[in-house]
This record gives C-alpha cells, structure tokens and sequence, in this order.
C-alpha cells in the first residue's frame, strides 16, 4: 500500500540576518487565546504629530486668512506694546533720577526756621552756619538769605505787580560747590564779585526775564538797585527753590539791599554712613535754645516721593495695557470660534482620514497661540521702539527690563492657550460624518 509522503520543506542554505535586527525590523507578534498570531496593538495606532508637524498644521489658518489673523494678532500686539512701553519708559525715567541723584549726591540736608510756639516764623540765629560746621561727619556748609520784600525786574518801566515769581536771596561764595550746581553762562560769585552789585540768576529766572547770555551790559533791577548779571545756573535738582531766584554776594546784599546777615536756609553735605545721625542732631545743633523751631529735610526724599507718585500712575497705565491685552485675547478667541465654524468640511476630511480628537485639539490650540505669539512678539517690539524714541528725546538711558518683554510674551502664549481651547475642544468633538454632513 502506497503511502504518501510529502517532502521536507527545503531548507534555506543563505543565512538570514541577525536575530536581532529581524525583530526590529518586524512587528513584534503575540499569540491570542487560539493561537493565532495578531500585531501588535502599537502599530495600530495613528501616527504621532511632532513639533514641526504642529506648527506646520497650526499654520494653516492663519495663511488662509491673513488679513483676519493680522487684526487678531493687532489687539495682543497693542496690549503687549502699552505694557511694555509703560515699565519701560518708567524704568528709564527712574534711571535718569538715579543717575542725577548718583552725580549730586543724596547726602545733602537742609536747615530751616520753622514755626514758633504762637505760630509765628522763627528766625535761625547768627551763629547756626558756625555751629552746623561743627559736626564731625559735615564735612561742606554753606547757606542762602532770602531778602524779604525786595522784588527783581528786568526794566524799570515794568508794573510793580508784575514780579514773575522770582525771589532775592544773599548768597555765600560756596553755594554752587556745596550744592554741585552748575552753570548754564557767565561765572559764579566770587571773594570780589560778591561785594559789588553782582548776581547770577537761577534757570528759570533767568528764562521769565527774558536773559540768554551775560555781560557787562545786563542788568536786571533788584530791590530799587541796578545789578549786573555775571552768570545764569542750570537747573538744581536738590535746591528748585534756587532756579526761580536772582543770588547776590552776602557783602553786597548787607550793603545795598538793607540784609540783616541771618540765613534762611543752610545747606550740609555730610558722610554717607553718617546721613542719619547728622539729620537727629542737626536741629539742636543749629538752635540750641529752641530745637523744635528748626526744620531739617532731605531734598533727595522728596524726589523719591516724586518717584513714587510716578510709579503709582505707572500702575495705572499697566492697568490700561492689561486691559487692552484681555480685549486682545477675546479677538484672538473670536478668530478661532469663527475659523472652526468655516472649517468644519476639513476637521471632517482630517478626521476621516485618521486624524484623532487630540490632534485636532492641538492644532487648533497651536494656532491659537501662534496667532498669540505674533502679536506678543509684534507688540514686545514696538514697545520696546517706543521706549528708545521716547527715552532718546528726553536725554535718559534706555532701560527695558528683560522680565517685562519675557513676561509680556509669556503673558500672550497664556492667553492664546486660554483663547484656543474652548474653539479647539469644540472641533475635536466634531464626528467625521457630522462635519462632512454639513454645508
């Protein structure tokens, strides 16, 4: 009886490749209940969007529809500039203020009469300069004496009411170096100078009396006495009451404006480290028998307050910029809820085509916030630019803090990510045959 026999399989004589490489090249198998050998459940899985597949699909509406993502982008790009703008011409403004502090000095104080027990205007005595100079840490004294009802014209023929608001004051040969005013014309009081009718006017003065340059030929009229002007001051940061006054030599105003030789202010440069207590010390040493009726001030602490005040109308113009960028987020997210709407035809052809709900969320999101992130970056730019010009113009330094641009951008990536999301869950909820049901 026959039997069948069936032949060896023949045998490959060709070694195949290593073990190793045929299971990565080949999808790892496994074996089911029956046997049956299936694929892996990995490779089943629809492909992976990588970073420049995101921005590439991201991308899209915003190509289609560029002049809809310009005017989005446009509302961030405002906001973003005013923020940015504001601390930054802020900042430089402050800058300025801490340089012209750093040059003039923030240890200078002043001395003052106040007020008597009865409310009158007390008077510092004869002696206050000699005993303010005593103070070991005071190492630079000098003062001014108002001249009271003595009024400065620039012509005899102008009406006597018409004073422009500029006061006489006696002044001592070291003023200028004590303060580090400096001068805008001309040259300062001096050991001759100030014994004959001479004066140097303040910046401001010297604009409302209409006196650009000096000379032996200008004069202006002090107290009913012709004085010649030998020089004019910049503006003095620490002493303004100086930039609105006509200063004559204290010899002079003894002799010619009827000066009793009291000062009125006395100014004190003093040690750093030592600020403080010269200032507790200054009062008592200046008027020992009435110490309460002496008023001592840092002019530096009133620029500080003016810094101040300047920061908190900063806050306010933050405020504004913060507002302006919220109405910039609710354009972005206009933009999107539209552009899904438009789109439904392709979020139907992408998911018909394979495409997840997680991939249609991230390409909506990533657009979003592309769309975000021109107008932040757009807008971080121009309020960088506006900072320069405006800065430039004033003379300050240029100062825009590094956090308020990273910041500003971050705050845009924020908002579109906000702004996207309820557009971008919106589409991934669409069903392929629903979106490519609609017209």
């Amino acid at each position: 009886m026959a039997t069948d026999t069936h032949p060896d399989p023949p045998t490959d004589t060709h070694p195949g490749p290593p073990t190793e490489a045929r299971t990565e090249a080949l999808p790892e198998a496994r074996t089911d209940r029956r046997g049956g050998a299936v694929r892996r459940a990995d490779a089943l899985r629809p492909a992976r969007l990588r970073p420049r597949d995101v921005v590439t699909v991201g991308a899209v509406g915003l190509r289609t529809r560029p002049l809809r993502a310009f005017l989005s982008a446009l509302g961030i790009a405002i906001g973003i500039a005013a923020m940015v703008a504001v601390v930054g011409i802020s900042s430089s403004s402050r800058a300025d203020l801490d340089r012209s502090l750093a040059a003039l000095g923030t240890n200078l104080l002043t001395v003052s009469p106040g007020s008597t027990m009865s409310g009158g205007q007390a008077r510092l005595p004869d002696t206050a300069e000699e005993m303010v100079a005593r103070i070991d840490p005071v190492y630079a004294v000098s003062a001014v004496g108002k001249l009271t009802n003595t009024k400065v014209y620039r012509t005899d023929k102008i009406p006597e009411a018409e004073t422009n608001g500029i006061a006489a004051y006696a002044a001592r040969t070291d003023l200028r170096a004590t303060l580090g005013a400096k001068l805008r014309a001309g040259a300062w009081l001096n050991g001759a100078t100030s014994a004959y009718p001479t004066t140097v006017l303040g910046a401001t003065a010297a604009e409302r009396l209409g006196i650009g340059q000096v000379g032996p030929d200008t004069r202006v009229l002090i107290g009913g006495r012709w004085f010649t002007v030998i020089g004019v001051l910049e503006p003095a940061p620490l002493a303004p009451e100086l930039d609105t006054a006509a200063l004559v030599g204290w010899r002079a105003a003894e002799a010619e404006l009827y000066f009793d030789g009291r000062p009125t202010t006395i100014y004190t440069r003093s040690q750093d480290s030592a600020v403080e207590s010269v200032a507790s010390v200054l009062g008592a040493t200046a008027n020992p028998e009435a110490p309460g009726e002496v008023e001592v001030s840092r002019p530096s602490d009133a620029l500080a307050a003016q810094q101040a005040a300047g920061e908190a109308f900063t806050g306010l113009l933050l405020g504004l910029g913060a507002v302006a960028l919220l109405v910039g987020g609710v354009g972005v997210a206009n933009t999107m809820v539209i552009s899904v709407l438009e789109r439904r035809a392709e979020i139907g052809l992408r998911r018909s085509l394979g495409a997840t709900r997680g991939q249609i969320r991230t390409q909506f999101v990533a657009e979003s916030q592309l769309l975000s992130a021109l107008g932040g970056a757009g807008g971080a730019l121009l309020g960088a630019t506006v900072t320069a010009g405006y800065a430039l113009s004033q003379g300050w330094p240029v100062v825009v803090p590094p956090w308020a641009l990273l910041g500003g951008l971050a705050a845009t990536l924020a908002i579109g990510g906000l702004a996207g999301l309820y557009p971008a869950l919106r589409a991934s909820r669409l069903s392929p045959t629903e979106a490519l049901a609609m017209p």
